[in-house]
């Protein structure tokens, strides 16, 4: 844990049970993971904002984890974890974790994220036959570029990378869900996910592009803009006036929205309470637009 520096705060012991003591270990306080975002987004697919934070939060940590020569090899939505003290994606469970060509692990990765490679060394270790081809780091670029593209397209897509027709060509496949996908704003060059992608889900492990490589993608280069995303959820419960985030104390996460008239905003009000943005669930707050224009909430609440 202190090669790859991961915060251990404390060590307990649980309650007795048939198996005995279990050792328990005090990590960071983290909070949604990919799995409940996806969840929340249901088939509308995580905004460009979140999964191109996402992609490099996780990329820089696979890119540090990868350079010390250690493999995590369980890579999916549930272990990805918004940290809301800093604002950023983390990974966790390392229980499958390896160090590179010293793998004393034999089952690796969950199905549905795993690579090609590693589906092939499990199905060779039940069949109790040693050797056969030996995982890399390549294999966690893979998980990530299928937690990316369910990101993008909010579609679990466990059944389509078992399917012949992925097998057979994935490429046409990741090209039909980024055609098919609408996305409103237009100007968004989805194009450069859709290469990102392309370069992580390889079939050959050799060709599948590095954490530090992935990095490189014009994607990042990218300046989504968060208050761009919210305006876009806003918009489909009715005709957004004005919306404004406060810039005097930004980390508060206040944003404040002007509909064309009140039954569209309480309607607002309701369809956003309770769902997740950027990692943190929302509470909306109705107020008279005299109450908005003399920006007492805003006043108030600073």
């Amino acid at each position: 844990m202190q090669r790859i520096q991961v915060t251990l705060y404390g060590v307990f012991t649980d309650s007795p049970s048939a198996q005995g003591l279990s050792c328990c270990l005090l990590l960071e306080l983290l909070d949604i993971s990919v799995s409940e975002l996806l969840a929340h987004s249901s088939l509308h697919g995580c905004s460009m904002w979140i999964t191109q934070h996402c992609a490099r939060d996780v990329l820089e940590g696979l890119a540090f984890l990868h350079h010390r020569g250690y493999v995590h090899a369980d890579l999916k939505p549930r272990n990805i974890l918004w940290s809301a003290e800093e604002e950023g994606f983390k990974l966790i469970d390392f229980g499958l974790s390896f160090k590179e060509g010293i793998q004393d692990v034999k089952y690796i990765q969950t199905d549905g994220y795993r690579a090609p490679e590693a589906e092939l060394q499990n199905c060779l270790s039940k069949a109790g036959v040693q050797g056969g081809t030996e995982c890399t780091s390549a294999i966690d670029l893979w998980s990530l570029g299928i937690v990316l593209l369910e990101m993008f397209s909010g579609m679990k897509l466990k059944h389509t990378v078992q399917s012949q027709e992925w097998r057979a060509n994935s490429s046409a496949i990741i090209e039909h869900i980024f055609a098919s996908k609408s996305v409103v704003n237009s100007a968004i060059p989805a194009y450069h996910l859709r290469d990102l992608l392309k370069s992580m889900l390889r079939e050959d492990p050799q060709e599948r592009a590095t954490a530090a490589e992935a990095l490189c993608s014009p994607f990042f280069s990218i300046p989504f803009d968060i208050v761009d995303d919210i305006r876009e959820e806003c918009c489909k419960y009715g005709r957004v006036v004005s919306l404004f985030v406060p810039k005097e104390n930004p980390g508060k996460g206040h944003v404040f929205v002007e509909y064309a008239n009140a039954a569209d905003s309480k309607a607002a009000q309701r369809a956003l309470t309770g769902k997740s943005f950027d990692g943190k669930f929302v509470v909306a707050t109705f107020y008279p637009l005299s109450a908005y224009k003399r920006g007492y909430l805003y006043q108030t609440m600073l």
